[in-house]
């Protein structure tokens, strides 16, 4: 696998391109000279960790012949105060089904996403990251 990061501007805004072509944008905060024209660095673990999680859970679902309608995460996370570097501590989700999709079966698959297949979780975990979860379906 390889990204290739370009900087697009004279303070914090980069480009960072995978090797099929995708693209994404980082930027700083303002507080430190940034401009907001991206997703901050740890934002992106958590948004990869949904998307990590997301993926295998349609797989399983679909695998089920569970019919997805409507399919969102919610993702919170706490990072450690007071330490450089400040790691992920604690970090919620919320996976929020609608459809035809039978809860043990929506509960078993991200019960297997995220203590099994999902490499992005497991990752955060070594690292000392505490991560909960809740599902619900048709709320």
């Amino acid at each position: 696998m390889r990204i290739e990061l370009k900087r697009l501007d004279d303070a914090f805004h980069f480009e960072a391109v995978s090797e099929t072509g995708n693209v994404a944008h980082m930027d700083a905060g303002e507080n430190i000279g940034g401009y907001n024209k991206g997703v901050r660095p740890m934002q992106m673990l958590l948004m990869g960790l949904g998307g990590c999680s997301a993926i295998d859970i349609v797989l399983i679902l679909k695998k089920q012949k569970q019919v997805i309608e409507d399919f969102t995460i919610s993702i919170d996370g706490d990072r450690e105060q007071g330490k450089e570097p400040s790691l992920w501590e604690n970090i919620q989700l919320h996976f929020k089904f609608k459809g035809q999709i039978d809860k043990e079966k929506a509960d078993r698959a991200v019960q297997l996403s995220m203590e099994k297949y999902c490499s992005v979780s497991k990752t955060l975990e070594i690292a000392g990251a505490k991560i909960t979860y809740k599902v619900s379906v048709n709320e």
